[in-house]
């Protein structure tokens, strides 16, 4: 297993060169200025580490983790929120964060039939923190997507050991594409993955960073910038049938600015609004669902209060819609470098599965003058 991983993570190296992000193309997707990374570990506090299970031809899958800070989430929770475009998925522990408003652990992802794992590993990776000796109750929040195409799902083959290698080699750089949660996942008809970006609203309109992280793995009818990107290629569901169409999207995003449950709710809306614009539409068998959090330090909840009240500053609904434009552009952006990013893992080739061809994609921008 540990050959056969090294293996994955030389071919991805050596071929990640040929793919690249929207930016390294020459596409500039909106209006606001990119963050300093143009990821969501641009927020300050945000973590993401990955876990990548490639063996033989048939284990393609993998764990990705999201930690709002690298302190103890239990003890000091963060604001957050959960918005369903479309429920045909699983999303542990979104009922409590809807309940309470905010979040106590990292956000895994993985696929569909490991989520139960994941849960397992989250509960005793929080218990055994220093500080939580008392506790008896965990929320969890696992999200997935199905790479049952790429993966034999059935195996089962996450185990909590990877889910704990994925929470604690978490850092502020890490891979996108073929990667993690992303390993086996295919958006628009072609390998997806993860995919990440970020904006920093200018100092007039408050200077927060927004990142945004997905795990694309949906379909539609795919565009880039604006160009009907999917047209052109003839690559588009009910071209042969309707069950292209279906899929799956996780979005996670992070902002600093100092924002409500409600609010962030309000944000969470607007993930959606950036998944539209890539071209998805939330099919049947789709599970979109967005999960935003906010990192301001000021609003951390803590799991024991000093006293009754707490005191916490959040920013006015006046002030909102710069997050929302952000929250849209950074989505459109992350789920199109989680196409451009993405690769065929070695032994999967022949499964009718390829990656965005950005020799063509190259020549149909140029022709809608999107290239710099």
């Amino acid at each position: 297993m540990i050959w056969s991983t090294l293996l994955l993570f030389s071919s991805i190296t050596a071929s990640v060169f040929a793919q690249m992000t929207a930016r390294d193309l020459g596409l500039s997707p909106g209006v606001l200025p990119i963050g300093e990374t143009n990821s969501i570990t641009d927020v300050p506090g945000v973590l993401v580490g990955h876990l990548t299970k490639v063996r033989g031809d048939s284990v393609c899958t993998g764990v990705t983790a999201i930690l709002p800070h690298g302190g103890n989430l239990f003890q000091s929770k963060v604001p957050a929120a959960i918005f369903i475009g479309n429920g045909f998925g699983k999303l542990a522990g979104s009922s409590q964060v809807e309940e309470l408003g905010n979040l106590e652990t990292p956000i895994i992802l993985t696929n569909t039939l490991n989520v139960a794992t994941a849960i397992s590993t989250v509960v005793q990776y929080t218990l055994g923190q220093p500080g939580n000796e008392n506790v008896r109750s965990v929320n969890a929040v696992v999200g997935e997507t199905n790479d049952g195409r790429l993966n034999d799902i059935r195996g089962m083959h996450v185990t909590p050991e990877d889910v704990l290698k994925a929470i604690t080699g978490a850092g502020t750089t890490f891979d996108q594409g073929s990667v993690g949660a992303g390993t086996g996942t295919i958006a628009f008809g072609y390998k997806g993955g993860i995919g990440t970006a970020s904006r920093r609203l200018p100092e007039r309109l408050g200077g927060y960073t927004l990142g945004v992280l997905v795990q694309s793995n949906f379909g539609g009818v795919l565009k880039i910038d604006g160009v009907p990107v999917g047209k052109e290629l003839e690559t588009f569901p009910f071209k042969e049938s309707l069950e292209k169409g279906d899929g799956s999207c996780m979005i996670i995003i992070a902002t600093d600015a100092p924002v409500d449950s409600r609010n962030l709710k309000r944000i969470a809306k607007r993930g959606m609004l950036g998944l539209a614009r890539t071209g998805g539409f939330a099919s049947n068998g789709s599970g979109d669902y967005v999960i935003a959090f906010s990192t301001a330090e000021v609003n951390f909840v803590p799991y024991e209060p000093a006293m009754r009240t707490l005191s916490q500053t959040y920013l006015h609904n006046d002030h909102m819609s710069a997050l929302f434009l952000a929250a849209v552009e950074s989505t459109e952006e992350a789920i199109i470098n989680s196409l451009m990013m993405a690769t065929i893992p070695r032994g999967f080739s022949g499964r009718g599965v390829e990656v965005l061809p950005l020799d063509k994609i190259t020549a149909i921008l140029k022709k809608y003058n999107r290239l710099k």
